[in-house]
């Protein structure tokens, strides 16, 4: 499935358009992984632990985001926009954006 930020797929023409879809993803803050996040602060650097939870997050939402697509009768998913947001010690990620069928 193609899944693009673009309005549109280049070199093909969206024939119908299913709808707005969405896919979500919230993960839990590990009290180990905060204490070697802030670790890491201190000292400098780049928290690993912080940036493998942030793209499992990230992958989990745009697979939600392309089965809700496909059961909608898509084909593609265009205008994607990934929202990032901490609550309550959890990631949430959220990808949403407009199932249509390209020819």
């Amino acid at each position: 499935m193609i899944v693009t930020t673009t309005p549109s797929v280049e070199g093909k023409s969206i024939t119908d358009y299913r709808g707005v879809v969405v896919g979500e993803a919230i993960l839990g803050a590990n009290v180990f992984r905060d204490i070697f996040a802030s670790i890491t602060d201190i000292v400098g650097g780049r928290s690993g632990a912080y940036e493998k939870s942030l793209g499992e997050a990230r992958e989990t939402a745009l697979m939600e985001l392309q089965q809700r697509a496909q059961e909608a009768g898509g084909n593609a998913v265009v205008g994607v926009d990934l929202d990032y947001e901490v609550i309550n010690n959890m990631l949430m990620v959220s990808a949403s954006g407009t199932a249509v069928v390209v020819a």
